[in-house]
C-alpha cells in the first residue's frame, strides 16, 4: 500500500495584528494562514510543518493559553476554536459561536481569555469541566469595533481588561472572578490622549516598582505609555488639573475588588513615520519594548535612567517606500510583532504585507541583531504549479501577483523560497516550462510574459541545491539580475538598454538606496543558506525577454510543447473569444496564423502531449476538443460534446509508453480515462468521487505497466488512482489523509519527473498553500 508524507508546505501570513503566537515551551509559533493555522518551529530551518483546518473564513486572531496545552483561534466566520497539543500538532476540542461577526482580537491570562469581535462585544472564557464557557456576565457592550486587547491579572481573583478600538481612548474594565460561576465586569476608567484608532495594546509587570505598564500603539504613529499602581502604591498628592491634557499627570482611579487603582501617564513615544500595528514586551521582563509598523520599521524602545526618556535602542526591518503609506493607499511595513529568547540569544519575528516572517536574531549579550532565515509563502489562491523540466525544482502562480520558486536545499534536504521571478500587478492565473531556463507565464491581463533564469540564481541552486539547470560554461550567458520599474510592471534586465524615464527613476534611486547590479548577483552567489525576505524582493526577479499579445480577456491557461510551441486561451462567454491561440518560440515567439477554434465557453485547460503529437482542450462548455499537431499546423480530431455533465475542469496526458492516452476532471465529480484512435477518441473507464473534480495529473511514467494518476477535489481532498489500460478500469489506491491535504479546493497538481524511490507530487491550493508531497509506492 502507498504512503504519503507531506516534505514541504509553503503558506503566509494573514495581515491581522493578532495573527500569530509563540509557545516557549514546545518552541512553536502559531499564527494565521488563509483558514488554517500553520504550526513553525522558527528555531529549526523546516518551515512550516503542519497545518490545522477548522476555520471557512480568514483565521484574524491566534494565541496560546500559558501553561496549558490549549491553543485558541478566532476568525472572520465568527468561530471560536479551542485545540489541544497531541504530540506535535493540535487537535479541535470545541468551536463556538458566541460573537454575532469576525472575531477580531484575543488576550489570555492563566487559564482564560478575552475575545473581542466586530459585534461590538467583549467576551470572557474560563475553563469549565475541560471545556472553554463564556463566563456569567462577563460580556463588555462596547457598541464600538473592537481592535486590541490586552488582560492582566493584578491580584487572586481580579483581572485588568484594556481595550482599544475604532476611538482614540482606551477602556479600562476590571474582572473580579472568585470562582468560575461568579464573574463581574466593571469599567473602571477611559484612558485619553492618542489621536486615533488604538491598534495594539500590551501589558509589563514592573517589578522594582511593583506596577504595571500598559503600552498601547496607535494609527496616529505614537505609543503611550501608562502606569498602573495599585492600593499602597498609589500616589495621593494633589493633581494640577491646568497642565496640558497629552501630557497630563492626571490619575484614573477606580476599585479593584476590595482594593483600589490608578492609571497615570508614564511616557509619549515617537519614532514612527506610520500606523503601530504591534507590541512586544521583551520575555524576560526587562523593560524594552518591540514596535511594529507600516512603515516597515521595528524598533526596541528602553528608558534612559538619567533623563527617564524612552529612546530607541535597536532599529530593524527596512527602509520605507518613498511616499509609501497608508495615507496613499500602501499596505506594506510589518502586521505583527513576536520576541523570543533561546539560549540567552534573542529572536524578532514580524510578518509583513507579503506573507513571510522576518527573523532577526541577536549576538549573546543582544545589543546587536542580524538577519535570520524565515519563512515565506503566498497570501492568496495558488492558481498554478508546474516542475521544471529536470524535475529538480517547483515553479508557483497565485493571486497574491507573484510567482515563486521553491526547491530542497542540499544542506538538511528542506524546501525553502529560492526566487521570485515575477512580482506583478496583476493576479496571476498560470504558466508552464518552454525550456530549462524559459518560462511563460499569464494573469488577469491580456498578456502573456515569458521570462528567463538569471545566472546569479542559477548558480544559487548549483551550490546551495545541486541542481544544475545548463551546462556550467553556458551559466554565464544568462541574462544578469533583473529590477520591476516603480512604474511598470515589465521586469527589466539590468544590462537593457533603459529608456530616458526609467533613467532618471535610476538616477534617484542611486541617489538613495540603489543597490548596482554587479553588486545584486554578489550579494546572491555569496549566500550559504537560501535567501531571506528581502533577497527574494529585491535581487531574485527574472527578466522578462517578451510579452505575447492576441488575447481579448483575461489569460485563463497556457501551455508549452516539447517543440517550442505555446497554447493559450483566455476568459469567454462566447464562441468568438473561446479559442486556442498559439506562440512559436522558435521563431521570435510570433503567433501562429492559425486560431484554434471550436468552444463556446471559456477554456479551462490546455495540455500537449508528451511527444508534441497532440494537443488537449477542456472547456466550461463541458466539452474537450483534440488537435493533431504537424509542423506548426492543427487539425481538429474531435470536439466531444458529451464528454461530461458539468464543467470539466483540467486534463493530463499519459506517459508515452502507454500510447495517445488522456484523463479528464469535471464538477460532474467523475474522472474519464480516454484513447486516441487515429481519427477518434474511446472512452476507457471512468470513475465517480464524492465530490468535485478540481485537477488532474498523471505520472511521466508507468508504475508496473499501469498509470498512476493524482487526483484534487473542491473538498481539498488528494486521491492516487491506477488504471490498467488493458482491463480498463481505474482503482482507487491512495487517499491522502485528510490531516495533512489543504483546507481549499486542489487548484493544480503537479507530477515530478524526476523518479526515484519516492515520487514527488505538487499541489496548488485555493488555502493560498504550495505542498509538496513525497508517495512511496
Amino acid at each position: 500500500m502507498p504512503s504519503v508524507s507531506q516534505d514541504a508546505v509553503f503558506i503566509g501570513a494573514n495581515r491581522q495584528n493578532f495573527v500569530s503566537d509563540y509557545l516557549a515551551q514546545h518552541k512553536t509559533v502559531a499564527y494565521g494562514a488563509g483558514t488554517t493555522i500553520a504550526l513553525w518551529e522558527p528555531l529549526s530551518t523546516t518551515g512550516v510543518y503542519h497545518t490545522l483546518k477548522q476555520h471557512t473564513r480568514e483565521v484574524t486572531a491566534v494565541k496560546f493559553i500559558p501553561n496549558t496545552d490549549f491553543l485558541v483561534t478566532g476568525g472572520e466566520d465568527a468561530v471560536l476554536c479551542v485545540w489541544r497539543r497531541t504530540g506535535s500538532s493540535y487537535s479541535l476540542v470545541q468551536a463556538t459561536e458566541h460573537h454575532q461577526k469576525s472575531i477580531t482580537c484575543i488576550a489570555v491570562c492563566d487559564g482564560m481569555f478575552v475575545t473581542g469581535g466586530a459585534d461590538g462585544t467583549v467576551k470572557t472564557w474560563a475553563l469549565k469541566d475541560d471545556q472553554f464557557e463564556a463566563v456569567g456576565l462577563a460580556e463588555i457592550a462596547l457598541g464600538l469595533f473592537p481592535l486590541s486587547l490586552a488582560l492582566q491579572r493584578v491580584d487572586h481573583h481580579n483581572y485588568i481588561v484594556a481595550i482599544g478600538g475604532v476611538t482614540s481612548s482606551i477602556y479600562i474594565y476590571c474582572l473580579n472572578w472568585p470562582d468560575v460561576d461568579h464573574v463581574s465586569v466593571v469599567q473602571s476608567a477611559v484612558l485619553k490622549g492618542h489621536e486615533d484608532w488604538v491598534k495594539c495594546l500590551s501589558f509589563v509587570t514592573d517589578v522594582p516598582h511593583k506596577s504595571y505598564i500598559l503600552a498601547s500603539g496607535s494609527q496616529d504613529r505614537y505609543i503611550r505609555l501608562w502606569r498602573l499602581n495599585l492600593n499602597d502604591y498609589i500616589d495621593d498628592s494633589d493633581e494640577d488639573e491646568r497642565k496640558l491634557i497629552l501630557l497630563s499627570n492626571k490619575q484614573y482611579k477606580f476599585a479593584v475588588g476590595t482594593g483600589r487603582g490608578a492609571f497615570s501617564f508614564e511616557a509619549l513615544i515617537m519614532g514612527h513615520d506610520d500606523w503601530v500595528t504591534g507590541l512586544q514586551w521583551n520575555p524576560s521582563n526587562k523593560l524594552q519594548l518591540l514596535s511594529t509598523s507600516a512603515d516597515t520599521a521595528l524598533m526596541i524602545w528602553e528608558m534612559d535612567q538619567e533623563s527617564g526618556i524612552w529612546c530607541c535602542v535597536n532599529r530593524l526591518g527596512e527602509m520605507s517606500i518613498k511616499g509609501a503609506s497608508t495615507a496613499t493607499g500602501a499596505s506594506g511595513g510589518f502586521w505583527s510583532c513576536l520576541w523570543l529568547i533561546e539560549d540567552s540569544r534573542h529572536y524578532i519575528l514580524a510578518n509583513g504585507k507579503t506573507g513571510s516572517f522576518r527573523v532577526y536574531k541577536s549576538d549573546d549579550d543582544a545589543k546587536t541583531f542580524e538577519s535570520f532565515l524565515g519563512i515565506s509563502g503566498p497570501t492568496r489562491e495558488v492558481t498554478d504549479i508546474v516542475w521544471s523540466q529536470n524535475g529538480k525544482y517547483v515553479l508557483s502562480t497565485s493571486l497574491d501577483q507573484t510567482s515563486r520558486l521553491y526547491a530542497p536545499w542540499k544542506a538538511d534536504q528542506t524546501w525553502h523560497e529560492f526566487a521570485r521571478p515575477q512580482i506583478h500587478g496583476y493576479n496571476m492565473i498560470c504558466l508552464d516550462n518552454i525550456n530549462a531556463t524559459k518560462f511563460v507565464s499569464g494573469g488577469d491581463e491580456k498578456v502573456l510574459r515569458v521570462f528567463e533564469i538569471t545566472h546569479s540564481i542559477t548558480k544559487l541552486l548549483d551550490k546551495l541545491c545541486d541542481i544544475q539547470i545548463v551546462a556550467r560554461e553556458d551559466v554565464d550567458q544568462l541574462p544578469e539580475s533583473a529590477a520591476l520599474p516603480v512604474l511598470g510592471l515589465s521586469n527589466k534586465a539590468a544590462n537593457e538598454q533603459l529608456e530616458a524615464g526609467e533613467a532618471a527613476q535610476q538616477q534617484q534611486d542611486a541617489e538613495e538606496n540603489y543597490v548596482p547590479t554587479n553588486d545584486k548577483d554578489d550579494i546572491i552567489e555569496a549566500l550559504s543558506s537560501p535567501p531571506l525576505e528581502d533577497h527574494l524582493q529585491r535581487y531574485t526577479l527574472f527578466p522578462e525577454i517578451e510579452k505575447l499579445y492576441g488575447h481579448g480577456y483575461e489569460i485563463t491557461c497556457c501551455a508549452t510543447s516539447p517543440t517550442g510551441l505555446i497554447a493559450s486561451a483566455c476568459k469567454s462567454n462566447s464562441s468568438k473569444h473561446a479559442v486556442i491561440r498559439v506562440f512559436d518560440s522558435a521563431n521570435d515567439f510570433q503567433q501562429l496564423p492559425q486560431v484554434l477554434e471550436g468552444h463556446n465557453l471559456t477554456i479551462t485547460s490546455l495540455e500537449f502531449s508528451r511527444d508534441g503529437k497532440y494537443l488537449l482542450a477542456v472547456s466550461r462548455d463541458r466539452q474537450f476538443s483534440l488537435w493533431s499537431v504537424n509542423d506548426k499546423t492543427f487539425e481538429l480530431v474531435q470536439l466531444n460534446t458529451k464528454a461530461h455533465a458539468r464543467i470539466i475542469w483540467d486534463c493530463s496526458w499519459a506517459p508515452a509508453q502507454l500510447g495517445h492516452v488522456f484523463v479528464t476532471g469535471s464538477r460532474d465529480k467523475l474522472i474519464k480515462l480516454w484513447r486516441v484512435n487515429q481519427d477518434s477518441v474511446d472512452l476507457v473507464a471512468s470513475t465517480k468521487l464524492a465530490d468535485p473534480v478540481t485537477s488532474i495529473s498523471c505520472l511521466n511514467s508507468p508504475v508496473s505497466g499501469k498509470l498512476v494518476v493524482a487526483v484534487g477535489t473542491e473538498a481539498g481532498d488528494i486521491n492516487l488512482f491506477s488504471a490498467d489500460l488493458e482491463t480498463s478500469e481505474l482503482q482507487l489506491v491512495l487517499e491522502v489523509s485528510k490531516e495533512i491535504t489543504p483546507a481549499g479546493k486542489v487548484s493544480k497538481l503537479a507530477f515530478s519527473n524526476e523518479i526515484g524511490d519516492k515520487l514527488l507530487l505538487g499541489v496548488a491550493s485555493a488555502d493560498t498553500s504550495v505542498r509538496v508531497y513525497s508517495i512511496a509506492l
